[in-house]
């Protein structure tokens, strides 16, 4: 099992870098090509529907092929997707591309999420907390190479170094061997099934939560993939750095991320998840009104930072929490969760690319900003519902058992 985390971890990495290469480049991409931003906020927006097609069916995809399966195919769609974009084909065809490649970098992670929080041994939100880590440490090391790339002149490499690297984790997929978790992720065909098994289905008292969860989901992602991809733009008009020394601004954000995300598991299990997702967003959002307010670089990047360290739990604890609580539910509650986050991904980027050509990196900021604002608000009215449907949970545990009978 400890070997099939390390490989999360691995794959994790990968799919982080892949997350990010876009907004790490961006702007040299954008001359390259002659875009706007509102053509950027399309790229990246195409990447994010793929993205969400993979995610959705994903519990289906897993069904009929097994997980690791599943893995090697949504790994392998992500390797010639970014060996496609390094020949820097026409834009239509980088348009065209773009689902492909997020289709292998949803998959890959609603696979492996749903997978540690299954078949994880150990505390389930220290196992995500571990991987996080790693999506945060690719998001923190694509900037760096790309500001290098950029100084250098060759910033298109930054697609050949994701290529190699998702090549690399599909033949680990496909070669290792995780004892007895190997029967666990293989393929496992139906016809061996005598009957096929009643398929669970959601509580009618469970609904409200899963929706405001799903919700929480698709306005998160939309504003950290919004925040970061823009990240580097925001800092040149707000305030005149260059680009390759704005595109690290990237990193400074993940950085504090991956350094959260060590200590968010051990925090949550602690305090306790809905209070530890509250206290998060609320300081993300203090800092992101803040940076919405200053316009000086050295507090920019302080707030910047700081609210790398907010954020920096809020994803895996989320996907742990709502699944505490909608039991025998995880691989399908997983796959929506993470397909609205990546609803979320694709739509808002798309919006925050119009918002800076029609407007400026002001009204940007105070999008992202008021999206915290209502961050919190979900979380609030998660934490009271998620209250009354424990106790509803319990109180049903208790009915089940009935009393003793003495023959």
């Amino acid at each position: 099992m400890r070997k099939m985390i390390w490989l999360a971890c691995l794959s994790y990495l990968v799919i982080g870098m892949a997350h990010v290469v876009s907004g790490a480049i961006l702007e040299p991409l954008m001359a390259h090509y002659g875009l706007n931003y509102r053509d950027g906020g399309q790229f990246i927006m195409n990447q994010f529907l793929g993205f969400l097609g993979g995610v959705l069916i994903s519990p289906w995809v897993t069904r009929y092929i097994g997980k690791r399966n599943a893995l090697l195919l949504a790994l392998g769609s992500l390797t010639a997707a970014e060996a496609a974009y390094s020949l820097l084909l026409p834009w239509e065809w980088m348009l065209a591309i773009a689902p492909i490649a997020g289709f292998g970098f949803g998959m890959t992670e609603a696979v492996i999420g749903a997978m540690v929080i299954e078949y994880a041994e150990e505390k389930k939100a220290s196992a995500m907390s571990r991987i996080e880590v790693f999506f945060g440490l690719g998001a923190l090391i694509m900037p760096i190479v790309g500001a290098l790339l950029i100084r250098n002149d060759i910033w298109q490499m930054a697609f050949p170094v994701i290529t190699a690297m998702a090549g690399l984790t599909t033949l680990l997929w496909l070669t290792l061997s995780f004892g007895k978790v190997d029967d666990l992720i293989a393929y496992q065909p139906r016809t061996a099934q005598v009957s096929q098994p009643v398929r669970a289905r959601y509580n009618l008292a469970a609904m409200p939560f899963l929706i405001l969860g799903i919700t929480f989901f698709l306005f998160y992602v939309g504003m950290e993939m919004s925040f970061s991809n823009y990240l580097p733009s925001i800092m040149i008009q707000r305030v005149g750095m260059d680009e390759a020394t704005a595109a690290t601004t990237i990193s400074l954000f993940w950085g504090m991320v991956v350094i959260g995300r060590i200590f968010a598991g051990r925090v949550a299990e602690r305090t306790g998840y809905g209070r530890f997702l509250l206290g998060c967003v609320v300081a993300g959002m203090v800092l992101l009104i803040l940076i919405s307010f200053t316009s000086h670089a050295g507090w920019s990047l302080f707030f910047i930072g700081l609210s790398g360290l907010s954020f920096a739990g809020v994803f895996a604890i989320a996907l742990v929490y709502v699944n505490q609580l909608l039991p025998g539910m995880t691989e399908r509650t997983t796959s929506l969760l993470v397909a609205f986050g990546g609803m979320g991904g694709a739509l808002f980027p798309r919006l925050t690319g119009w918002l800076m050509d029609e407007y400026d990196a002001s009204w940007t900021l105070g999008m992202i900003a008021g999206m915290s604002i209502l961050m919190v608000v979900l979380v609030l009215a998660m934490m009271v519902i998620g209250k009354q449907l424990s106790h509803s949970q319990s109180g049903m545990q208790l009915q089940s058992k009935g009393p003793e009978v003495i023959e």
